[in-house]
């Protein structure tokens, strides 16, 4: 911040100018509108819309394309802000394209991004964006602000992708162990057993429109999401999987205490004089979909029956080897799965790092009118 220091103290030691971004910037009318026919996979020209990704595909219709230059693009549902240099095609309605009018775009991309407040519960249309003030400093520190901020916007992008294809490598080496750990087929030393015959199966009585967003207990539904009710059904140590809907196979919870349960959703509680219940919660990970896959009811979804359940053949090693299993693999559970742990937790420091070392390097006092 040495740098940027010693400019302030050139350019502006008392503070500096706050603008609304109506007064910075002018907003731009694209000379046409796309139609749906006019999308492609591939193209002459970048379609940009309000959405999350940068790109919305590409077009070959000249007429809609906005002349060379630099912009900076807000979405007015979205409200996210983007950069763009070069040309392009605006593919939705609700897309503003801003031109800066005396100062550096790229300044004014990063400043608008640091003062919008983008989150749901701050979504803000245009006509109130357009009233937020940014700092504007003297063009000399504007362009040591870009300078810096390009170079470490390019270092987390960077670095975030080692992280991504460090956790996609961790997530394929946990696939490998558990699916090697778990894989009991010609031990003579391991019986097999129906699930039914090892644990507790059943349903809830609830419906997803009883769920609370807050509540004393976690109410576990079809999904991922979990939700809340003031009263519980159970108090066990249980997996849970979903009875029906796009969860089927594929969602699970261990759960340890008390819950309340969706009417379409299972728990299983198994015996654990003979099998623990993380090993099948485990177990049933990895193998369930497969199994449910070949054995459902399908018509516009796939549901289960519980006969499909209770028949669901499951492999009962010792219990010292079921422990091990556990341990290895809570292990990998961890790093690849937990938010607050391990590489994903890593990835997202490295973007809370990155906006506060932008949100420092914008923060600037106001000049006394």
């Amino acid at each position: 911040m040495g740098k940027i220091d010693e400019l302030i103290q050139q350019y502006c030691p008392d503070g500096v100018e706050w603008k609304k971004i109506e007064e910075v910037c002018k907003v731009k009318t694209p000379p046409a509108k796309l139609k749906t026919s006019d999308y492609q996979e591939q193209g002459l020209f970048l379609i940009i819309d309000q959405g999350q990704q940068q790109y919305a595909g590409y077009t070959d219709n000249e007429k809609a394309v906005v002349e060379d230059g630099e912009y900076i693009l807000y979405g007015d549902h979205t409200c996210i802000v983007k950069y763009h240099k070069g040309r392009f095609a605006q593919g939705a309605d609700g897309l503003k394209i801003l031109v800066s009018k005396a100062n550096n775009p790229k300044y004014v991309y990063y400043a608008f991004s640091a003062y919008n407040l983008t989150s749901t519960e701050y979504k803000r249309h245009w006509t109130q964006a357009k009233d937020l003030e940014i700092p504007l400093p003297p063009l000399p520190v504007q362009e040591a602000i870009v300078n810096i901020l390009d170079r470490f916007a390019v270092y987390a992008a960077e670095l975030q992708a080692e992280l991504q294809a460090e956790l996609q490598a961790r997530q394929q080496q946990y696939q490998y162990y558990r699916d090697t750990l778990l894989s009991f087929d010609g031990r003579d030393d391991v019986q097999w057993k129906k699930l039914g015959e090892v644990a507790d199966l059943g349903t809830g009585s609830h419906n997803t429109q009883d769920g609370l967003s807050e509540g004393k207990y976690p109410f576990y539904t079809r999904g991922s999401e979990i939700l809340y009710l003031n009263n519980y059904d159970y108090d066990e140590t249980a997996i849970i999987t979903a009875g029906d809907g796009a969860g089927v196979g594929k969602v699970f919870h261990f759960v340890q205490g008390k819950y309340a349960l969706h009417q379409r959703a299972y728990r299983i509680v198994p015996n654990e004089k003979i099998v623990l219940a993380r090993f099948v919660y485990y177990y049933i990970g990895a193998t369930f979909y497969n199994y449910i896959m070949k054995s459902s009811v399908s018509s516009s979804v796939v549901s289960i029956r519980k006969p499909m359940m209770v028949d669901y053949p499951i492999p009962v090693p010792s219990i010292e080897e079921q422990e091990k299993v556990i341990s290895i693999l809570d292990r990998f559970d961890t790093l690849v799965n937990d938010l607050s742990q391990g590489l994903p937790a890593e990835i997202e420091a490295r973007q809370q790092q990155y906006e506060y070392y932008r949100d420092q390097l914008l923060t600037f006092k106001r000049k006394e009118a």
